[in-house]
């Protein structure tokens, strides 16, 4: 369907290249410049959808750098809203599913080959259905190159605020919160200078409650339960439910969601309905937005009806917005704030001091990363401090260290003086904190130039059984995987390949 060879970055070799000309999109034709077709894909406890986006990429630099930055994205098709298919309640409908994403695909004229880049995000409590890790990787490897992910409450907060434009935003102000709305938890994340540095999730959704066009209750969560004893309503599946009740359940949810908004003392409902929080911060908040299924409502964009307290619950919101005090901003994306319409891909290389105990383990493909900021003074650097920035990194990915379900990378970023007592420090820390993970080799990136040290006391001196790769000299962040190649043996490196999200904003 693409006449244009230079969409997926390739080009035959009976085609002649002008470099240096203008494509049609008003961007240079040269090996500068990349042409990306993407697709997010988001499977929520509420809804899913796909967005399809063109990505235009340029070099860095003028020089041969392999780090490409975007400067233009487009929109290309955004598929409708699917209330996520359940066979039962413990499993997401696989084939109903499938078949959405694959009539999205036609709608928008593309198929597999089409697509160079992209993500599966699976949120809310579809992560926790049985069989939602199989689907995620199953729409994956049907879809192209792919990075896939799960999000907790902490990350879809951090997803939201990226996604809705309140971290660009951030830069702007002393302060910014947003507000994830969904179908089973509100995630709130307060944003400074392109940063999120607060996260905080509590059981306020619209989908609590749903109910058929009878108004017969089809769907109830625990804390759908909670809140209706708590208005002395006793909600069963199969019981109807008057618009009077609706309305009323919705205004106990805003209730709770302004006491963590305005951060006031809970009530012992909203204290059983938070998952994690309360919010620390105690600066001055200058802006509020809102992002997920709900803030359709929240800005009143939306009225359809989808059989939930959307719009019940986006109302009581609304008028009581004034109260807080704070300006409302607007969102660059609402209830597909989340999908993530590319990544992008940087090539880096490891140096000489890479640690590899077997070759054989190379290459290893699409490994997320845990960052983990170890102190900015390195004479800080303790076991307790190392010790603590992994768990700030698995708890901020919602990854729980001792039910590590798959093969990661963890990211030790900052400074480090090459001491027998800084090393023994990291190695002391990592041992504990990547013993679940015994299924794999342990992956480990690290911005200080001390891999071969690294390494070599893991499995010289602390003899941890798991085969060991240690990287050094590499950048990571939030938001990304990364792919290891196989070494280099000329220059004894090793390529890593750096996926990042792509957001706009």
């Amino acid at each position: 369907m693409h006449d244009d060879p230079w969409e997926h970055g390739h080009f035959g070799e009976e085609e002649e290249v002008v470099f240096g000309s203008i494509a049609d999109d008003g961007f240079p034709i040269n090996p500068d410049w990349l042409r990306l077709t993407s697709v997010g894909i988001d499977i929520g406890s509420s809804t899913s959808h796909l967005m399809f986006s063109k990505l235009i990429m340029r070099r860095r630099s003028t020089e041969m750098s392999s780090e490409f930055e975007v400067v233009f994205r487009q929109v290309l098709y955004r598929s409708p809203i699917l209330l996520t298919p359940y066979s039962d309640a413990d499993t997401i409908d696989t084939d109903t599913l499938g078949s959405f994403v694959k009539k999205a695909y036609e709608e928008a004229g593309f198929v597999q080959d089409d697509i160079d880049t992209g993500a599966v995000i699976c949120t809310g409590e579809a992560v926790r259905k049985h069989n939602s890790d199989s689907i995620i990787h199953m729409l994956a490897e049907a879809g192209g190159k792919f990075v896939c992910a799960t999000a907790g409450p902490n990350l879809e907060g951090i997803l939201g605020a990226h996604g809705s434009g309140a971290v660009a935003r951030s830069y702007k102000i002393n302060a910014g919160m947003n507000v994830d709305m969904g179908g089973g938890t509100a995630k709130i994340a307060v944003v400074q200078q392109g940063k999120v540095v607060e996260t905080m999730a509590i059981n306020v959704g619209a989908r609590l409650i749903a109910w058929d066009e009878n108004n017969v209750i089809t769907r109830v969560e625990k804390a759908g339960h909670v809140v209706g004893r708590n208005l002395d309503m006793d909600i069963k599946i199969g019981d109807s439910l008057t618009d009077e009740q609706k309305d009323a359940l919705a205004e106990q949810l805003a209730e709770i969601l302004f006491m963590a908004l305005t951060r006031s003392e809970y009530s012992p409902l909203a204290a059983e309905l938070l998952v994690s929080g309360p919010l620390k911060f105690e600066g001055v908040i200058d802006e509020i937005g809102f992002s997920g299924g709900v803030a359709e409502y929240v800005y009143d964009y939306d009225s359809q009806d989808y059989g939930d307290l959307g719009p019940m619950l986006g109302a009581a919101v609304r008028k009581r917005l004034p109260a807080l005090g704070i300006a409302v901003s607007g969102s660059a994306e609402r209830i597909r704030a989340t999908v993530i319409g590319a990544s992008q891909y940087t090539v880096q290389v490891s140096s000489s001091t890479v640690f590899v105990s077997n070759p054989e383990l190379l290459p290893q493909l699409d490994l997320q990363v845990v960052p983990a900021y170890l102190p900015e003074n390195p004479n800080d650097l303790t076991r307790e401090a190392v010790s603590k920035a992994i768990a700030e990194g698995f708890e901020r990915l919602d990854i729980a260290s001792h039910e590590i379900g798959r093969q990661i990378a963890v990211a030790l970023i900052g400074p480090v003086i090459p001491t027998y007592e800084s090393i023994k420090a990291i190695c002391d820390a990592l041992e504990e904190a990547l013993k679940p993970l015994s299924d794999w080799p342990w992956t480990i990136i690290l911005s200080a130039d001390v891999a071969g040290l690294v390494g070599s006391m893991l499995k010289r001196e602390h003899k941890v059984a798991p085969e060991v790769i240690v990287v050094d000299g590499i950048n990571v962040g939030e938001f990304n995987f990364v792919d290891l190649g196989s070494p280099i043996e000329s220059v004894e490196a090793i390529p890593v390949v750096v996926k990042s999200l792509v957001f706009e904003g």
